[in-house]
């Protein structure tokens, strides 16, 4: 069976790929998850936060976007001393804020699926690359998408990080053409 070569032999890395990487979300917890963990990211390796995933579940409270926008400084020192995470007081404070603006869009467009998919008129963007070498790490998509989180008062979100999001949550599909996943992806559940 052939992967996108990324992934490598991580079983974690492998599990990822397979069962959730590209899979369309249409769940608000499950993009709020995402953006704080690629915002988390910045500057490290993806499979470092997926080593600590776990770890954030628990210190963000399974990323209920409505307890992490309550998080006052009492919260951020302890989230600052929890080893499990990326202690970056930046980030923490980021992905703070970021679940108060989250909660705007929400309130807005009814969810933040609604606004994020909107981008793309409810239709994946299907690539078809045949080398890692051809994937971009930004699009004009998403510096669109940047842009207009930055403009609602996001931080910590540019244009790669967004890149990221859009292929993981399946808003962009970049499985290598090669990859048993490129076309199997829209055949699995959505989250």
């Amino acid at each position: 069976m052939k992967r996108c070569p990324w992934c490598g032999t991580d079983e974690l890395y492998v599990k990822y790929h397979d069962e959730e990487w590209g899979v369309p979300v249409h769940d608000d917890r499950t993009h709020f998850e995402f953006l704080v963990l690629e915002s988390a990211q910045a500057g490290l390796s993806w499979i470092t936060i997926l080593r600590r995933r776990e770890n954030y579940r628990k210190a963000y409270d399974g990323f209920d976007v409505e307890k992490v926008a309550q998080y006052d400084e009492n919260k951020i020192n302890e989230l600052m001393q929890d080893s499990g995470i990326i202690r970056n007081r930046r980030k923490i404070e980021a992905s703070i804020n970021n679940a108060r603006q989250f909660i705007k869009i929400q309130k807005e467009f009814g969810s933040f699926d609604n606004y994020i998919w909107s981008f793309v008129n409810n239709k994946p963007v299907i690539n078809h690359w045949d080398d890692i070498s051809q994937m971009p790490a930004t699009s004009e998509l998403s510096d669109r998408v940047s842009k207009d989180l930055k403009s609602r008062g996001f931080r910590f979100l540019g244009s790669t990080i967004i890149y990221a999001h859009l292929q993981a949550t399946g808003i962009i599909n970049d499985h290598l053409t090669y990859c048993f996943r490129h076309k199997e992806v829209y055949k699995t559940p959505s989250a």
